[in-house]
């Protein structure tokens, strides 16, 4: 069998794989990548262009300068994807991937537009778990999710089952 890192879309309607490990995991901290992700940087890892395929639906691409496309899910919204339009890299976000653990950043980049704070973050206090303190909303989340797990599937969303 060969080893393969996937990922996808929070709806499922996209999927991808690298055959290749991706590396040169990072953050970007550019204007365009706060506004990109609606985050506070972008965290990034990819691999040669030829490593990645599309194995459900298609990414929608939006060129955001005129060298860059990035990709996202057109049903969900899910920030997907980096790449320079005549590169031969492939990026995609980390969070996308179904083992996003495994791929710490080690640089940051574009830290000229680094928000003051961001820095802070990690030493933020953590609050509670949601299961811990409104345990109904946290069931009910759970029992209504339609979140696509973290791995490959033939089909989804699932079929519902006729009498």
């Amino acid at each position: 069998m060969v080893e393969s890192w996937s990922g996808g879309c929070q709806c499922g309607a996209v999927r991808y794989r690298f055959t290749e490990k991706p590396r040169g995991a990072h953050i970007c901290h550019c204007r365009m990548c706060q506004k990109a992700f609606g985050g506070f940087y972008a965290p990034l890892v990819g691999g040669p262009v030829g490593s990645f395929t599309v194995t459900r639906g298609e990414i929608t691409l939006f060129r955001s300068s005129d060298q860059v496309e990035r990709g996202f899910c057109r049903d969900c919204g899910t920030p997907l994807s980096f790449a320079y339009i005549d590169g031969d890299w492939m990026s995609v976000s980390i969070g996308s991937l179904d083992n996003p653990d495994a791929f710490p950043p080690k640089d940051q980049h574009g830290t000229e537009s680094r928000l003051s704070w961001a820095n802070g973050v990690g030493a933020l206090p953590d609050v509670a778990p949601t299961e811990d303190r409104h345990p109904e909303t946290a069931a009910f989340i759970r029992s209504t999710n339609h979140q696509h797990p973290d791995h490959d599937t033939l089909v989804w969303p699932p079929q519902e089952s006729k009498p």
